[in-house]
């Protein structure tokens, strides 16, 4: 059952900062925070409301081969309009279907119509290692009898 857990709990362990761009910035600007901060994609924010993401994916096929100016384009003209979002209490299992499906590689996760964070799919994927590695203890810990009654 590792799977079925809520992104909750996983947005509970993850933890940190939410950076996110306007849509009026130009690529150049929202490509250096993502270098700087280690990320590979960031929400589109107008004011408090999600209006898109930007990733480093999207960079490379929109901006790089098709031989445009990051300095001169906004993030507006390439971002990704109303993104795919998730809540808190939908499971680890629908977002890897969702980011499956869509082949994209970052959820945001919304709440009461507010962006509480954002899922890559490197999350995801700690995640289930850790959900195995837990279930896989306790199966050792039921068939060496250490178990907990």
């Amino acid at each position: 059952m590792p799977l079925i857990d809520p992104v909750r709990s996983l947005m509970h362990k993850k933890r940190g900062e939410l950076w996110s761009v306007s849509p009026d910035i130009s690529v150049f600007e929202a490509v250096a925070l993502m270098a700087e901060k280690e990320i590979g994609a960031l929400p589109v924010m107008r004011g408090t409301q999600l209006v898109g993401l930007v990733s480093e994916r999207d960079y490379a096929r929109k901006i790089i081969l098709m031989g445009r100016a990051s300095k001169e384009t906004k993030v507006s003209e390439i971002m990704m309009s109303q993104p795919p979002t998730v809540s808190p209490s939908d499971s680890v299992t629908h977002c890897m279907h969702v980011m499956t499906e869509l082949r994209i590689r970052h959820l945001p996760v919304v709440e009461d119509g507010r962006m509480i964070g954002i899922l890559s799919i490197g999350d995801l994927v700690n995640w289930t290692i850790q959900r195995h590695e837990e279930t896989i203890q306790q199966l050792h810990e039921y068939i060496t009898g250490s178990y907990p009654a």
